[in-house]
């Protein structure tokens, strides 16, 4: 891995003496190259259109790692990149579960390329913030967290989408669950390592997701309302997790997370058809 990093830099690097934009001009130049990517996927077809959201999610990565070549250490790679390349492979997923209309998939795109710039500069200021004191960090912390939540929401739904085995669904779930989760408590600590109080409230909070995932795979509830369950519990066990990482967690804020996943499964209950499976 590191001589792989390595190597990364060295090329960077060599393209660094002959590239003039700025970062941001850079960033606006990998936005329109991925939104016109997320396009043509739809014009592929079906038997392409999942390998084709792999290669874009891939060149997400690499354009973004290019981008902010400057200041990426350590375990950056991957704390940095996570969001931006899990986003794109979110929204190319969802957008086959969309109608096959324009009217829906263009607004999508648009929102794509807006929500991609607004990640870019977020993680960008992670990547400075890392080095020194920034004043738009916490911006930042509002805007990643937001769009983490998002992304969430978009996966899940999508592997709920497909109606695999239960067996298959909690891994899966338990995976994009702890990589978002991971890379949000990173983000309040900023450090070239991971710290271990990091790795294990990630590893535990995926857990408390994995089983609530196999428990409400016998609820006959829609795969809809599923996932925004689950959204809703990540977003009140990262929101408490970062919250004690900075050690601001105090009762009325356990309180307020807990009234949110409180009222959304009061719904969820309250829209269940008891009498069969959906």
């Amino acid at each position: 891995m590191s001589g792989f990093i390595a190597l990364l830099k060295l090329r960077f690097k060599r393209w660094d003496r002959r590239l003039t934009l700025t970062k941001r001009q850079q960033f606006v130049v990998i936005i329109l190259v991925l939104t016109a990517g997320l396009v043509l996927t739809q014009l592929a077809s079906s038997d392409l259109r999942y390998p084709l959201v792999t290669v874009l999610a891939l060149a997400t990565y690499g354009m973004s790692a290019f981008a902010m070549r400057q200041d990426l250490r350590g375990i950056e790679w991957a704390t940095l990149l996570t969001l931006p390349t899990l986003f794109t492979g979110a929204v190319g997923l969802f957008y086959f579960l969309l109608p096959v209309r324009w009217l829906t998939r263009v607004p999508v795109a648009i929102l794509f390329a807006v929500g991609m710039y607004a990640l870019l500069l977020t993680e960008n200021i992670y990547n400075v913030a890392a080095n020194r004191t920034i004043a738009l960090l916490r911006a930042a912390y509002s805007v990643g967290f937001l769009l983490t939540i998002l992304t969430y929401f978009l996966l899940v739904q999508t592997v709920l989408a497909f109606r695999l085995p239960v067996l298959v669904i909690v891994p899966l779930i338990g995976a994009v669950s702890f990589v978002l989760l991971f890379q949000s408590l990173w983000a309040m600590e900023l450090g070239e390592q991971g710290s271990s109080k990091v790795f294990r409230l990630s590893v535990a909070l995926t857990l408390v997701l994995m089983e609530l995932t196999w428990v409400f795979s016998f609820w006959p509830v829609k795969t809809t309302l599923q996932a925004i369950f689950f959204t809703t519990c990540f977003y009140g066990l990262a929101g408490m997790a970062q919250q004690y990482l900075v050690e601001k967690l105090y009762k009325k804020t356990v309180t307020e997370f807990f009234i949110v996943c409180v009222i959304v499964l009061g719904l969820i209950l309250l829209t269940t058809r008891w009498r069969g499976n959906l």
